[in-house]
């Protein structure tokens, strides 16, 4: 009896293989309920001739919807805390279906945009955060790569769902194809839900807790401290990113190539950040999260810095993969970050809240970026702005990796002497 209670805990350790099934069953999920972060997205320019408005107007839904998005993901990572995951991904599922419905019974701007942030965007965070901090339990050794491939799920969604939107769009109409997209929230998510009823065992967290606190001992902030830093670092690193990815669409339709073209390229920049997450998780197994989080916002600045200087059809094409290729694991390492130095315990709510200021980030720079466009008549000025954002969110990770090395020797000093 003794035995199979020990084969049985087996089963379920960290890097177990029901482990790796838990993550592609998660990889499910966040692919389905990521939708509300591209939907809106791609129905950008089809909204602002429906409500006869500016292109920051038509910004406004997307806002709306990061907004919902960065409050869900904080209330549904603290109930995962408390609950597991199984009543976030239920919720997120409702909620999708009641969004995406009110969406496509909307007939005005604010309708269509409380829509998204009252229930699109909130019900999206099932698929993100509370996902990605019940992953970070169920691994130790490959931790990163865990974490990168469940939050592959928002980035699968941005290949997958622009093309399938595109698609509805031209044949059904929006309205129907928002209806369509409640009904495939409902078909996937609540049948998945009852996979995650298991939760990892308390010696699992006691030991993940132990580690972080002295990981965060050796680095000298107080968790609440570093949160902060986490939060303005992840805010500014997604007001920059949120450039291309919120305007691609309508800046091709703008330069004449159309808005089929510039689904294209989100959709192409959505999968080589897929590329990017699982490359930088195999990273940061190696060198760590803060190291990895350092190159990723180095190269995103590259990247931007890229979009200032090349605008034909095929330079667009090849700057918005390598985008895509650059900065797909930024947003995953700041939850590396946070399982290597704060609680295992309030992993949920930890992740959330940096993830919520993320969003927050995005939703700030695409709205941003429509004011600036507006007033310009042009996007040069609101890339250069995403690179200044980029240039604080560099500064910020390169002061903790800095300190993060100098800690260790600097104790090593005083035990010499």
């Amino acid at each position: 009896m003794t035995q199979d209670r020990i084969r049985a805990a087996a089963r379920y350790e960290p890097d177990s293989p029901y482990a790796w099934l838990r993550l592609a069953v998660a990889l499910v999920i966040g692919t389905v309920a990521c939708v509300g972060s591209w939907s809106v997205v791609v129905v950008l320019p089809a909204m602002q001739g429906e409500f006869d408005t500016l292109r920051s107007g038509a910004s406004l839904p997307y806002t709306c919807a990061m907004l919902g998005f960065g409050a869900g993901n904080i209330v549904m990572g603290r109930i995962a805390d408390r609950y597991g995951i199984t009543v976030p991904v239920v919720m997120g599922a409702l909620l999708l279906a009641a969004g995406y419905a009110a969406a496509g019974l909307s007939h005005s701007l604010w309708q269509f945009a409380l829509a998204h942030g009252l229930l699109i965007g909130v019900g999206s965070a099932a698929g993100f955060s509370p996902l990605i901090s019940d992953l970070s339990h169920w691994f130790r050794r490959h931790r990163g790569l865990a974490v990168v491939c469940g939050a592959s799920g928002s980035y699968l969604a941005g290949v997958v769902w622009p093309q399938i939107i595109t698609w509805g769009l031209a044949h059904h109409g929006w309205r129907a194809t928002h209806f369509g997209i409640a009904i495939a929230a409902l078909v996937v998510m609540l049948p998945l839900a009852p996979f995650f009823r298991r939760q990892p065992a308390a010696a699992t967290l006691a030991h993940a807790d132990s580690r972080s606190a002295g990981a965060r001992s050796d680095l000298g902030l107080s968790a609440n401290q570093l949160q902060a830093l986490l939060c303005v670092a992840g805010f500014a690193c997604c007001v920059a990113m949120a450039m291309p990815q919120v305007h691609i669409v309508a800046y091709c339709g703008d330069l004449g190539y159309g808005v089929a073209r510039g689904a294209e390229m989100l959709s192409l920049m959505m999968l080589l950040g897929i590329v990017s997450r699982i490359g930088s998780g195999f990273v940061a197994d190696r060198i760590g999260g803060t190291a990895t989080l350092l190159l990723g916002a180095l190269m995103q600045g590259v990247a931007l810095f890229l979009y200032l200087w090349f605008d034909g059809l095929s330079s667009l094409y090849v700057v918005s993969g390598l985008f895509g290729l650059f900065q797909g694991g930024i947003v995953p390492m700041y939850a590396v970050v946070i399982r290597e130095y704060l609680p295992a315990r309030q992993a949920g709510v930890r992740i959330g809240l940096v993830m919520s200021v993320t969003v927050l980030g995005m939703a700030t720079g695409g709205y941003l970026s429509g004011v600036i466009f507006d007033y310009f008549s042009s996007y040069r000025m609101a890339f250069l702005n995403g690179l200044a954002w980029n240039l604080v969110n560099l500064a910020i990770v390169c002061w903790l990796l800095l300190r993060t090395r100098a800690r260790p020797e600097q104790g090593a000093e005083a035990a010499v002497r």
